[in-house]
């Protein structure tokens, strides 16, 4: 599976980049739906939140924790938005697992 985020992640595709850890990238989303759009997307390639592992549970954490820091760095706490889309049917465009962070603060 190769995906636009994975192209992100190797910096074959250029991406406004907010943060960035050894397991995590988190992107601007380039059609957002809010005022603020965030992507936290893991670097491992995961399809979608059916196809975690057990050995994942920590890089899932680690994905909250990221939005969290990042609402409060953008001081944003007390008005967010956290989702998850699994499948086409369900707004899913890409195949690589990611968590939208949305604001309209």
């Amino acid at each position: 599976m190769t995906s636009i985020f994975t192209k992100i992640i190797a910096r074959e595709i250029p991406s406004d980049i907010v943060y960035e850890q050894e397991n995590l990238i988190v992107i601007k989303d380039i059609n957002p739906q809010a005022k603020i759009h965030l992507l936290i997307i893991p670097k491992k390639e995961i399809e979608t939140i059916d196809h975690l592992e057990e050995s994942d549970r920590e890089l899932i954490s680690d994905m909250f924790f990221v939005a969290k820091k990042i609402a409060q760095d953008l001081w944003i706490t007390w008005w967010y938005k956290l989702h998850f889309n699994v499948w086409k049917a369900w707004w899913q465009e890409v195949m690589h697992l990611h968590l939208h962070l949305l604001s309209n603060i």
